[in-house]
């Protein structure tokens, strides 16, 4: 069985990710404002993002993550910038050892903070780009060894 994470844009310009089994029905569903009471309430929507998984526990796994990202993280994902998406979620200053005792109160400074944007980042002038249809995000692939270790 296939299951999908998902973002959307509500009518009032923010996003609202979800997972489901079906996402041709789900969409429908949120632009009929019958999807959630969020989007119902911020209608018309705009299906942004999508991406298949295998289990359900893997897209209500990315469901979570991508809720908890900044506006630019979800913006970068939107528009595939795949740099820009690495950058903002790295830490852009390095934070001391926690069991150093040399953390101070608020620590380094997190690249996830809401006021930076993808255009902040050195030599990235991103502009989202909003699609009629969901749009599936490649998926990473690991290298496969040469052969087996001696």
């Amino acid at each position: 069985m296939t299951f999908w994470a998902y973002l959307l844009r509500c009518g009032d310009g923010s996003y609202y990710a979800g997972h489901c089994e079906d996402l041709g029905y789900r969409i429908d569903a949120h632009q009929s404002g019958r999807g959630c009471d969020y989007t119902a309430r911020r209608q018309p929507i705009t299906p942004l993002w999508s991406q298949e998984f295998e289990s359900r526990i893997e897209a209500l796994e990315a469901e979570r993550r991508i809720k908890g990202w900044s506006r630019a993280k979800k913006e970068a994902l939107i528009a595939g910038d795949w740099i820009c998406l690495s950058q903002l979620a790295a830490s852009r200053v390095a934070r001391p050892s926690t069991s150093s005792g040399r953390t101070e109160k608020g620590g380094g400074v997190g690249i996830e903070d809401e006021n930076i944007k993808c255009e902040d980042i050195e030599g990235h002038d991103i502009k989202p780009t909003v699609c009629a249809e969901p749009v599936e995000a490649p998926r990473p692939t690991l290298a496969q060894p040469p052969g087996p270790i001696p």
